[in-house]
This record gives structure tokens, sequence and C-alpha cells, in this order.
């Protein structure tokens, strides 16, 4: 029998490669620790006595908190509502180009491909074939060589590699190094609009809400040269509804027919800020 995607199998992998993760500051200030906390606590009280939240409502709150961990989504939900402010903070001073949230699907270590090759997929992967380049630079607009290229990106179902089951390790996932000139260039399948998982907690709370569990399509990358910040950032595919709040205008992909008539093709350039 196939097995099937489910939220709490994506949920569980994502939760996973979270925990794996490096992370900088362990050691917290207890006085900062105090302020955030009593300001959160403070705020979610306000809200309980604006909405005069009654206990049968509580009680829903504390068993929805219970399985969303148990579904392994905190990163899903996290990410869909909450990390596109954190990003839009830790990046208010940057002048080049614009980032935004990485989301829970982000796996390194990609296969290195050469600029102009295809992007590791399977011999029948669906969708529209899509020429996807660019040129990173510094501020200046001087092309930097050596450049890391880093893109992933879902499916035509919209599934991730690593995080649904049947799909090939790094299936759509691939990191480029930009030539003398600064230039990149992919190609892969155009990626569809998708539904983030609905079965599972976080699906149950947007559904709750009357929201709509839609994200646009979208490509994931990072982008890094040695002395430059490293961007993240998530390129949308133009039309359609957004359930995460991190899509701004400067991410907005508008594609057209590829020159050598197959599929299409766009071209989104990358400046980066000193480090």
């Amino acid at each position: 029998m196939t097995e099937t995607a489910t939220a709490a199998g994506s949920g569980a992998n994502a939760t996973a490669t979270f925990a794996k993760k490096e992370r900088a500051g362990a050691a917290a200030d207890p006085a900062r620790v105090s302020a955030i906390a009593t300001d959160t606590l403070q705020a979610l009280h306000e809200v309980i006595r604006k909405h005069q939240v009654t206990y049968a409502e509580y009680d829903a709150l504390k068993a929805w908190l219970i399985q969303v961990g148990a579904d392994g989504e905190w990163p899903l939900f996290l990410d869909v509502f909450v990390e596109h402010v954190v990003e839009e903070v830790a990046n208010a001073d940057r002048r080049g180009a614009v980032g935004t949230i990485e989301g829970p699907y982000y796996v390194p270590g990609a296969p290195v491909i050469e600029s102009g090759t295809a992007m590791p997929m399977r011999p029948d992967e669906k969708g529209t074939p899509l020429l996807f380049q660019g040129t990173v630079t510094d501020l200046d607009g001087t092309p930097i060589a050596g450049a890391t290229v880093d893109l992933w990106h879902a499916d035509d179902e919209g599934y991730y590699s690593q995080f649904a089951p049947g799909i090939p390790e790094w299936n759509l996932r691939a990191v480029i190094h930009t030539g003398d000139d600064g230039h990149f260039a992919f190609r892969t399948m155009q990626p569809a609009p998708y539904q983030i998982p609905t079965d599972g907690s976080t699906g149950a709370f947007i559904s709750a809400a009357g929201w709509h569990p839609w994200r646009p399509a979208h490509l994931h990358l990072k982008v890094s040269a040695p002395g430059k910040q490293l961007v993240t950032t998530q390129l949308y595919f133009d039309g359609g509804d957004y359930v995460a709040q991190a899509v701004k205008p400067e991410l907005i992909l508008r594609p057209g027919p590829a020159d050598d008539g197959t599929g299409n093709e766009v071209t989104y350039d990358f400046a980066l800020d000193p480090a």
C-alpha cells in the first residue's frame, strides 16, 4: 500500500528537523525573558477580558494546544502566523534584497549543480518547466562571484521532499554557486499553489476561524557570500490569496514564456548587504 502524506507525518518531520537546528543565544538574560513573558501574558489576559472568554472556550484552547504538540505542528503554526514579525524586526535595517520567513521545510546540504542545469527531480515531474535566473551583487551593483544560491520548493501537488513520503530525498532542492558575472540559473518545474496541511491542528484552527488554508505558489531561497549578510526569502508567483502574512510586494514573480518556447522563465536579482 502506498503511504500518503499527512499533517502528522509532515509535522513530525518538521519538528525533528527543527530540533537539529543550531541555535544561538541559549543563555537567555532573565530580565529580558521576564519582560517579554510578562508583556505576552498581559496581552493574552486583555484578550480574555475583551472577548469574555468562557471556560468551555478555555478548555477548547488547552485541548488544541496539546494537539498542536501531538501533531508536531508547532514549527508549521509559528512559521505561518508569527515568524514574519520576527523576520521584520530582525531585518529592519537591511538595504539590499528583501527577506522573509524560512518556513518549516528547509534542509541544509542540498546537492550542488551547475548553473543552467536542472534541479534534482523525478523523470515524470509534474508542472510547467521554469527557468529561474538572476544575478547576485553587492549594494553598489558589483557582481559577486562564488555566491551561494540555495533553492528549494514544493512539487506540483504542494509536497516537499523529506517531509512527505514517496519523494526522492533531494527532489527540487539544489545549490548553485554564481560565476564571475554573479549570474545563476536553475531549471526546475514551476510550483503550484497549495494548501497547508489541513488534517491536523493547524488546519482545525484555520477552519474554526473561517479562514482559507491556501498558499500562493512560491520558491524558497537562501543567498549568501563571504563578507555579506545571508538573505533568506520566498518569492511568490503572482495571483492568489495568502494564508501566511509574509508576502511583500517586492517578492512577487511574474514569469513570461521562455525564449526557447519551453515553459516559463523569470529573472530575479539579489543585492547583498555587507556583514
